[in-house]
Parts: structure tokens; C-alpha cells; sequence
């Protein structure tokens, strides 16, 4: 396994990988080195059969991710530099949604600017009560381009303006209410209730979940015929499975299924 400088990876006997982000000096700013070492720590979980399921988290006691590394953006680097650089995020948001596997995010601090985009790629956010929401790029003179894709497919056009050109942050509460998170707990709770969605996820058929997975990306912006004629075919394929037919069965004979993952 590679040695991380950047975030810790770890994964559970249940088959829960768990990536944090670990630079608190930095507030998990999203460097070229942090971007780089999660990219590898994404196709490991992705290419790990043991894996079932992916936790993103973060070590900082405030902080999820504080956004892009600002010092980054003002360095005097060649443009194509910066350019080809500025593929790493694309590239990871494409990774949580080709990863075969679902993927949770962990959002014990607050999540900003280009973090947000990193918890929106996440199928499913769990945030703890007293976190911030928001894009602040505009205040130091940036603007969230590279996130603004995922914030558009997951909150209300209006809301979004708002978020992108105000640079307002917003409660966890409120995020929930406009859909960016899912579920908001008490601090107190909040670490078992990750682990409660993580390991419900964990016991899931790994195939039906990847076949799932890769249809619920791939569909997201087909046309609606092209979407239904899309899924009939992925249908058709999970109706083949060893593992339709386990879960069948064993509902019907009341008991536990063992998936064969085939």
C-alpha cells in the first residue's frame, strides 16, 4: 500500500474504506499533492475487491476542507501549467461517480468552496449540526468554476446563484433543506451514524451495487427516453446475476442472502 502524506486510509474488516483528509495546517486545502494522493487513494478503494463502501472524512476538529489551495492560483507557474493541473479535480469527481461502490461523506467540519464540490461528487453527506456550507471563492476574487457542475445537478438553480455570487455560507440545516446534505445529527452522534449508513451500505450485493452505481452516474443527464431505454438494458443485465436471484430467494425463504457478488 502507498504511503500517504496527505490523508490516512484505512480499511475495516466490514469492508468500510475510510479516506481523510489530513493536512490541519492547511485547513485540507486542496493542493496539487492532496489532489494527487486522494486521486490514488480513489482508484485504490475503486480497485480493491474488499472494499464495499467509501467514507470521506477528515482529521481536522473544524474543518472538512477549506477549498483550493489560494497560494496555488497566484503562483508564478506557465499557465498550462495551472491548466493541466486543474484536471485533478475533474478527475476525482468522476472517480466517486465511476467508483462501482457508494461512497459517503463525512462532514464533521465545515465544508467550503472547492470541499463542497468534493461532498456533492459523494453519493451521500452526513453533516454534523453547527457545520458550514458555502462557496466563498468570490470574496478573495476567484470563482468556483471546477464545482459548479455538481452544485447546479444537486441544489436549485435560484439557490445556487445565490451561493456562487453572494459567497454566503449557509447551516448545515439549511444546506439539508436545499438538498445538498442528507441528514444532519448532533456532534454526539454523529460518528455512529456514519458508521451506520457505511456498514448498511457495506452488507449490500457488491454487484448490484456497482451495476446500480454506474447507472444512477451514467443516466443523470441522458435525455429521459435515452435514460429509460438505457436502464431497461441495465435491467436486463442485473436480471443475470447470481445475485438477483440469492436475494430472491432468500426473501422469500426468509433469511439472510450470501452474495456471491457475480
Amino acid at each position: 500500500m502507498p504511503v500517504f502524506e496527505t490523508l490516512l486510509y484505512e480499511v475495516s474488516a466490514t469492508g468500510v474504506a475510510t479516506v481523510s483528509l489530513n493536512q490541519p495546517e492547511t485547513r485540507n486545502a486542496l493542493s496539487a499533492e492532496l489532489l494527487g494522493e486522494l486521486k490514488q487513494a480513489l482508484e485504490l478503494a475503486r480497485d480493491d475487491d474488499a472494499v464495499r463502501v467509501l467514507v470521506l472524512a477528515s482529521t481536522h476538529e473544524k474543518v472538512f476542507c477549506s477549498g483550493g489551495n489560494l497560494a496555488g492560483f497566484a503562483a508564478d507557474v506557465p499557465q498550462i501549467q495551472k491548466h493541466l493541473r486543474n484536471d485533478l479535480f475533474p478527475s476525482i469527481f468522476r472517480l466517486l461517480g465511476e467508483l462501482g461502490k457508494p461512497s459517503i461523506c463525512a462532514a464533521s467540519g465545515h465544508v467550503l468552496a472547492g470541499g463542497l464540490g468534493l461532498a456533492l461528487a459523494c453519493d451521500l453527506i452526513i453533516a454534523k449540526d453547527g457545520v458550514r456550507f458555502g462557496t466563498p471563492e468570490i470574496n478573495v476574487g476567484v470563482f468556483p468554476f471546477m464545482i459548479m457542475a455538481l452544485i447546479y445537478r444537486n441544489v436549485p438553480r435560484k439557490k445556487t446563484n445565490e451561493l456562487l455570487l453572494l459567497g454566503e455560507q449557509i447551516s448545515a440545516q439549511e444546506a439539508m433543506e436545499i438538498g445538498i446534505v442528507n441528514k444532519v445529527v448532533p456532534a454526539e452522534q454523529f460518528d455512529t451514524a456514519v458508521t451506520d449508513w457505511a456498514q448498511t451500505l457495506a452488507k449490500k450485493s457488491p454487484v448490484m451495487m456497482r451495476l446500480g452505481k454506474d447507472a444512477m452516474y451514467r443516466q443523470q443527464d441522458m435525455a429521459f427516453a435515452d435514460a429509460l431505454d438505457f436502464l431497461r438494458a441495465q435491467l436486463s443485465l442485473a436480471l443475470g446475476t447470481e445475485d438477483i436471484q440469492e436475494g430472491v430467494t432468500a426473501f422469500f425463504e426468509k433469511r439472510d442472502p450470501e452474495w456471491r457478488g457475480r
